[in-house]
């Protein structure tokens, strides 16, 4: 989902997509884009240039998940704090139990 987001206001390079998604680690970013441009979300375009540069772009199919997708990112931009906060008091819960 976030690849998509990313990608949405145009190619990126693998070091751009890294640098946004950056609890990511390069091995699941690797295996995710390959499995996304696998399904044809995505194109990978290499250059031939010294060293090589490599551009990720979303096709048409991946462009048409972006409608589906900002609803979610409205929302969970609207509850995040929400969201936080009980991961916290669950974690907290969690570590009494387990000590107790």
């Amino acid at each position: 989902m976030l690849i998509v987001l990313n990608l949405g206001d145009g190619p990126k390079r693998f070091s751009e997509l890294r640098e946004l998604l950056h609890h990511v680690t390069p091995k699941v970013l690797t295996y995710t884009l390959r499995g996304m441009e696998r399904d044809g979300l995505l194109t990978r375009t290499v250059f031939a240039e010294v060293p090589p540069r490599v551009e990720y772009e979303l096709t048409p199919l991946g462009h048409s998940l972006r409608p589906v997708m900002e609803p979610i990112t409205t929302w969970a931009e609207e509850h995040v704090d929400e969201v936080l906060s009980l991961r916290k008091a669950h974690d907290t819960r969690s570590a009494e139990e387990f000590a107790g």
